[in-house]
C-alpha cells in the first residue's frame, strides 16, 4: 500500500464512519479497487487504525459533552450524566461479547468479500428507508433502547451494515429523538474504539513493518480530518430527516457491489 492509497482510503473512512452509508463496506470496496491483496488480519488491523482516527475526531466534535459526562460521573450521583454513562456502556455489551467470543469468525468476512458487502449495504439502505419515515419524537434513549440500539451495533461489526446507520435507524424507530440518536450513536462506539486498540497492543497484533509506518500515519490523519467534517455534516442531515437519500446510495452502491462481486 502506498502513501496515496492510503490516503484515499483514510478519506474514505472518514466521511463513511458517520454517514450512514458503512465505513468497513466502502473500504472494502476501495480495496478491491485498488487492487489490496492484504490477508484478512492485516486488512482488519488497517481498518482499525483508520476506526480510531475517526474516534479522535468524535471526542474533538463531542468534547463539552463529554467533558460534562465525566463532570457528572466523578460526582457519585444518581444524575441524567450517570444514567447517561450506564446506557453508553450497556449499549456497548453485545458488541464486546460479539468480538471476543468471534474474533476470528469477524476477521474472515474482511479481505475481499464484496458480495456479502453488497447484500447487507441493501439491508442498510432498508433500514434508512423505514427510519426516514418514522414520525420524530422528543424521547432520549431509555435502558431497554440501549440494549436494542446495542445488539444493532453488534450486527453492525459485518462489513456492509452501517454502524451509524443501524444505530441510528434503530434509536429512530424505538421513538428516540434523531439529534439524540445520532449524539448517542456517535458517542456509543467510542468506548469500544480505543478498547479494541488497547487489547490489539497489549497482544501485540498490531504489527508494523518500518515500510508501512508512513502510509498508516498518512491514512490516519485523512480519516480523522474527514472525520471531523463528518460528523458535523451527519448531525446537521438527522436533524433534517435526510436518511432517504442515502438509503438510495446504499442501494445503488450495493447493486453495482453485486453485479462487480458476480462478473469476478
Amino acid at each position: 500500500m502506498n502513501i496515496i492509497e492510503a490516503i484515499i482510503l483514510g478519506i474514505t473512512q472518514g466521511l463513511t464512519e458517520f454517514l450512514p452509508v458503512s465505513s468497513s463496506g466502502h473500504l472494502e470496496l476501495v480495496k478491491a479497487i485498488l487492487g489490496d491483496t492484504s490477508v484478512p488480519e492485516e486488512s482488519l488491523t488497517f481498518t482499525v487504525v483508520l476506526h480510531f482516527a475517526t474516534a479522535l475526531s468524535t471526542l474533538v466534535i463531542f468534547r463539552k459533552e463529554i467533558i460534562e459526562l465525566f463532570k457528572g460521573l466523578f460526582q457519585f450521583k444518581w444524575n441524567d450524566e450517570f444514567k447517561f454513562s450506564l446506557k453508553i456502556i450497556i449499549s456497548m455489551l453485545p458488541a464486546v461479547i460479539i468480538g471476543l467470543l468471534f474474533e476470528k469468525e469477524l476477521a474472515s468476512f474482511f479481505g475481499g468479500k464484496i458480495l456479502l458487502v453488497g447484500c447487507m449495504l441493501l439491508l442498510t439502505a432498508l433500514l434508512l428507508l423505514l427510519a426516514d419515515k418514522a414520525k420524530n419524537t422528543n424521547k432520549e434513549v431509555s435502558f431497554s433502547n440501549a440494549v436494542l440500539i446495542g445488539i444493532s451495533q453488534a450486527i453492525a461489526m459485518l462489513p456492509g451494515i452501517s454502524r451509524s446507520g443501524a444505530t441510528i435507524s434503530t434509536s429512530v424507530l424505538l421513538g428516540v429523538d434523531r439529534t439524540r440518536a445520532a449524539k448517542f450513536s456517535f458517542l456509543m462506539v467510542v468506548p469500544l474504539i480505543f478498547g479494541k486498540i488497547g487489547k490489539d497492543v497489549l497482544s501485540g497484533d498490531l504489527n508494523f513493518h518500518s515500510s508501512e509506518i508512513v502510509p498508516i500515519l498518512a491514512g490516519f490523519i485523512a480519516a480523522f480530518l474527514a472525520g471531523l467534517l463528518a460528523c458535523k455534516w451527519m448531525i446537521s442531515l438527522v436533524k433534517k430527516s435526510n436518511l432517504y437519500y442515502f438509503s438510495i446510495y446504499c442501494s445503488v452502491i450495493g447493486v453495482i457491489a453485486i453485479g462487480y462481486a458476480l462478473s469476478n
